[in-house]
Formats: C-alpha cells, sequence, structure tokens
C-alpha cells in the first residue's frame, strides 16, 4: 500500500511545483478504484477533509487530482482546451458516441461539432410551445389516477422535447411509434458509464454489454427511420436529414449510419438526461416538502389566472419553480465530477498536475459547500431569490452545469425544459410516494447518476383552485419592483461568453453577438429606461457572464 507520506516523498522533485498529496487507504494494484465505484462521493469528500484543497487519487493506475473550493475550481474552468482536454478525460465516452464522432475529434473540430443552432435564443424562444405540446400529449395518456415510474416517465417525455426541439419534429413524429424503444435504448446506454473504463472502457462485463447492444439499437432505430423516408421519397429538413446529406472533412463520402447516430446522442444529451434526473428529483423533493410544493403550485395558478398558455414568456417568470429545479441540480447534480486530461503541466498554488494525468472537480462536494451555501444539506429553493442568488454569487461553487465556456450548452434549454413539463404537471395533477420516501436513492455505480428503481409515484387530477388576491399580488409587485430605473454600468465575460445570444433577444439595444460567436456590449452606459432589459439579459444568461453596477 502507497501511503499518502510516501507518494508525497517520492513525487516531491517534480519542477514547477509539489506532486499533489496521495489519498491514503489504496488498495494493492486497484488503488482507489472500488471505492470510487461504490462510493464516489464519500471518496471525494475524504479528499477533501484529508488533503485540502488538492488531493489525488488512483484508479488503477489512473491518477486524478481533486481540486476544491471557488478559486482552484476557477482556474480549472478558465483553463484553455490546449492545457486541459475535456474529450481525453472520459474513454467510457468513446464507445458511446462512437469512433470519429464529438469526444473522438480534435479540439477545434469538436468546438464544432458541439455548436447547435437549436440551443440558440432566436430558436429557444419557439421551443416552450413544443415542449408544452408534447407534455399535454403525455399526460392524455395517464386518465384518472394510478401511478408510474418516474425514470420511465420522464425519460419517454424528454426524449420526445429533446428530439422535437434539438433535432426536429420530422424526427420526433418518426418516433412516435418507437419512442420507448429508443428511450429505453438510450438509458442503457448511459448506464454504461462504469468506472472500469479507466481500466478498459470494452471490458468483459454486463453495463458495457448492454452499452453496446443499445447503441447498435439506436443505429438500426436511426437506419429504419432514414430508409423509411427515403422509401416514401419524404424531403425532410429536420437535423437528421441534414447530417444524413452531409460530406465528410475528407470530402469524399457521406457519413455512415453509425456515426450519424452518434451525432444524434450527442445532441441530446444536452436535453435528455439532466431533464430526465432532475425532473425525477424535483418532483420527489416537493413531495418531500409540501409546503414548498404548495407554494409552487400557487405560484403557477397565479401565473396562469389570466389564462395564458405556456410560452417563452411565462416559463420566465416562475422565479420559486425555477428556484426548486436548481436546487434540486444543487442537491443531485447530474455529473458527480467533472474531469480533463492534462495536456500541459497544470499548476495551482504549489501543486503541479504533470502531463498525461487527470484533474477534476467535483459538483456533489463543491455544491454543499458550506461556506457558499449555509445549511447546504437542507432544501432550500430560495437560494435563488433576487436577494440572495447563491448560484450567481459563488459562480465557481455552483457547479452543477460545469463552468467556464465548458459549462453545459444545454443548461439554459434543461432549465426551460423542466419549467415548461412542470408548469403543466403540478397544475394538472396531485402526487403522492408510492414508495417509502427514503428509497429514493441515486445509484453512483455508473459515471453517469441515475435514480435507482423501482422510482415510483401515484397521482390524480387535482381539483381546481381559486388564485388567491395574495399570490396574484405578489406577481404583479415582482413586476413592479423589475420595472426600477436607475443609471447604470454593464459588462460582460467574453472569456466565459458561449454564444447563446440570449442578452441580445432581452436588450439588443445594449448586446450584439460579434463574428467570433462571443456577445459584446454596444454601450457600457444605455439610457436608464433600458436597465430592467438588462437585468432580464443577466439573469436569463445561461453562463451568468453579464455584470450590472448602479453608477
Amino acid at each position: 500500500m502507497t501511503t499518502k507520506s510516501d507518494a508525497g516523498a517520492a513525487n516531491s522533485n517534480h519542477p514547477g511545483g509539489q506532486a499533489p498529496p496521495r489519498l491514503s487507504q489504496e488498495e494493492p494494484d486497484a488503488g482507489h478504484l472500488e471505492e470510487f465505484r461504490s462510493a464516489p462521493i464519500d471518496l471525494f469528500w475524504r479528499v477533501r477533509n484529508e488533503c485540502g484543497e488538492v488531493g489525488e487519487i488512483n484508479l488503477a493506475g489512473t491518477h486524478i487530482t481533486l481540486l476544491f473550493g471557488a478559486e482552484a475550481q476557477e482556474k480549472f474552468f478558465r483553463a484553455p482546451d490546449e492545457q486541459l482536454d475535456q474529450a481525453a478525460a472520459y474513454p467510457f465516452m468513446k464507445p458511446i458516441f462512437g469512433p470519429g464522432v464529438v469526444f473522438d475529434l480534435p479540439v477545434e473540430q469538436r468546438k464544432k461539432a458541439i455548436r447547435t443552432r437549436a440551443l440558440k435564443d432566436e430558436y429557444m424562444r419557439r421551443h416552450a410551445d413544443v415542449i408544452s405540446a408534447e407534455t399535454d400529449s403525455m399526460c392524455e395518456q395517464l386518465q384518472g389516477s394510478g401511478g408510474f415510474d418516474l425514470l420511465e416517465f420522464f425519460g419517454e417525455l424528454t426524449t420526445y422535447t429533446s428530439t422535437a426541439t434539438l433535432i426536429g419534429q420530422e424526427f420526433r413524429d418518426d418516433l412516435a411509434q418507437k419512442g420507448g424503444e429508443f428511450a429505453a435504448a438510450f438509458q442503457d446506454l448511459e448506464r454504461g458509464t462504469d468506472a472500469y473504463a479507466y481500466v478498459d472502457p470494452y471490458m468483459d462485463i454486463p453495463s458495457f454489454h448492454a452499452r453496446d447492444a443499445a447503441r447498435l439499437k439506436l443505429v438500426e432505430l436511426i437506419t429504419e427511420i432514414l430508409d423509411k423516408r427515403a422509401e416514401e421519397g419524404r424531403r425532410c429538413r429536420d437535423l437528421l436529414a441534414i447530417v444524413d446529406s452531409l460530406i465528410n472533412e475528407g470530402g469524399d463520402k457521406r457519413y455512415s449510419r453509425s456515426e450519424i447516430t452518434g451525432m444524434i446522442i450527442g445532441l441530446m444529451l444536452a436535453g435528455h438526461h439532466t431533464s430526465q434526473g432532475a425532473a425525477s428529483w424535483a418532483l420527489i423533493e416537493l413531495l418531500r416538502n409540501p409546503d414548498v410544493m404548495a407554494s409552487v403550485v400557487e405560484e403557477l395558478d397565479a401565473i396562469y389566472a389570466d389564462g395564458r398558455e405556456v410560452s417563452f414568456q411565462s416559463l420566465r417568470e416562475i422565479p420559486l419553480l425555477e428556484g426548486v429545479i436548481k436546487e434540486t441540480i444543487r442537491m443531485h447534480p447530474p455529473l458527480i465530477i467533472l474531469m480533463r486530461k492534462v495536456v500541459k503541466d497544470f499548476h495551482f498554488k504549489n501543486f503541479t498536475v504533470k502531463v498525461g494525468d487527470l484533474v477534476a472537480v467535483s459538483p456533489a462536494v463543491s455544491n454543499r459547500d458550506p461556506n457558499c451555501f449555509p445549511d447546504p444539506d437542507r432544501f432550500d429553493p430560495e437560494r435563488y431569490s433576487d436577494d440572495r442568488r447563491e448560484d450567481a454569487r459563488h459562480p465557481w461553487s455552483w457547479i452543477s452545469f460545469g463552468g467556464g465556456r465548458h459549462k453545459c450548452i444545454g443548461s439554459a434549454f434543461a432549465l426551460m425544459q423542466m419549467k415548461g413539463i412542470f408548469s403543466t404537471l403540478l397544475r394538472s395533477y396531485e402526487f403522492e410516494f408510492d414508495q417509502p420516501s427514503e428509497s429514493y436513492v441515486d445509484d453512483h455505480s455508473k459515471m453517469v447518476v441515475h435514480l435507482k428503481q423501482p422510482c415510483r409515484v401515484r397521482f390524480k387530477p387535482r381539483a381546481a383552485t381559486a388564485v388567491t388576491p395574495a399570490s396574484a399580488k405578489r406577481v404583479r409587485e415582482r413586476e413592479e419592483e423589475e420595472a426600477a430605473e436607475r443609471p447604470f454600468r454593464v459588462s460582460v465575460d467574453t472569456d466565459l461568453c458561449q454564444g447563446h445570444g440570449v442578452c441580445t433577444g432581452e436588450a439588443p439595444e445594449i448586446f450584439e453577438l460579434g463574428d467570433d460567436e462571443r456577445v459584446h456590449v454596444k454601450d457600457d452606459t444605455p439610457r436608464k429606461e433600458l436597465r430592467r432589459k438588462a437585468r432580464m439579459a443577466a439573469r436569463y444568461c445561461p453562463n451568468h457572464v453579464i455584470t450590472i453596477e448602479d453608477l
């Protein structure tokens, strides 16, 4: 067994800084691998408590240095791709995407591959109608009272919403007869993310066999859809059709069906897994906190009291529900560790992580840092109210979606998708647990975290409830407060901007999207009458890169 002190002594002569301290209690050969597979969050806390800001674990010869605290995590997220490579850190993603797709591409090609106009602001404004319609359609299938498994219900629903919005309505319609198969295969694919991939991503284990079978099933389903379109002579305009018509980088042939499937998988990961898990946990937390549930339902009743439809505009005006979703993701992050492979030596304070090793941060630990989130184990949606905004005040600690330019590009979509789903569900049905509250737990044996099944709830149609004058008054007061006009200065951190263009839609008088696909400020001291627009732009910026200061 290698002890922490032995490791430190053996590696203390690294040029440019000390080697990170190694966590104790390693197993021969396997190091900390089995602990990583069975109790990863406990392992990360052990590193934090034993080693401090910087500590190393050993996964059967793969060395991962974990960073803790806002300062270290900002350094991690601001590092360029040429120093910390995201793709090389995830060996289990290559068999999921397939060779030559997204995570198997060079850095610059990868940047181009993951951009999708479906996540730009002008398209996001259209998605609310689609999400609402898909939720209504799923609700029609519930019919009366009964029960369902959270993962299965939200898995199928987010499959439809994600495909209809991110890929196209035509593709979603083609999935109508295969939606259950597609959702089930996609879930098996995500479960093939066992930490044994750091030893061998093609190891002979059941979850990898299921992963490979699921990918073949997805290729089969995509092929059937494309073949049927060809037989019927249909000329579609969705993203699947566009990808099917593209010529590869060499210019000599079209992409194979396997490669096309990998691209579709890459797009859907932005809108499926996070929303499926977060929606499931949000309903669980609301049932565990009935006072919060009652307040959210009251908020929804007040917002939709005038008969308005679920829309892009209405989905922005649900602060408590948004707080519930953000708090759910804080407490139950979909990824519990974010990693990069070191391409050029990475330095932090007195420590150096050498080329070839991995460096990582943990949302599961950071999101429960008591220095940033008081009483961190308590479910408290008010953390995101205008006077607290703990996510925006601690952007390098609230890292549920990652951070910096590598922050999940689908984060804004995921929030809108979940607000749209619950705007319909909570006004239509009442829910209750169908099993003990403590039985709803995550399965941390995989890198992509899922709830353990069964995870069932019961539902019944909700009785009509009148909107109280007090709730409607709160909505009006909030709108009036947001309209306050004071002189101000605005700035954008262009290093972290992902070019969603939300701000250009909210305040085109102030912001513009440049040729570099980053937002720039036209006038840093706009007219005070534009302050409310600037506030909306800052509030809804997925990366929180806009700063507003009083003059």
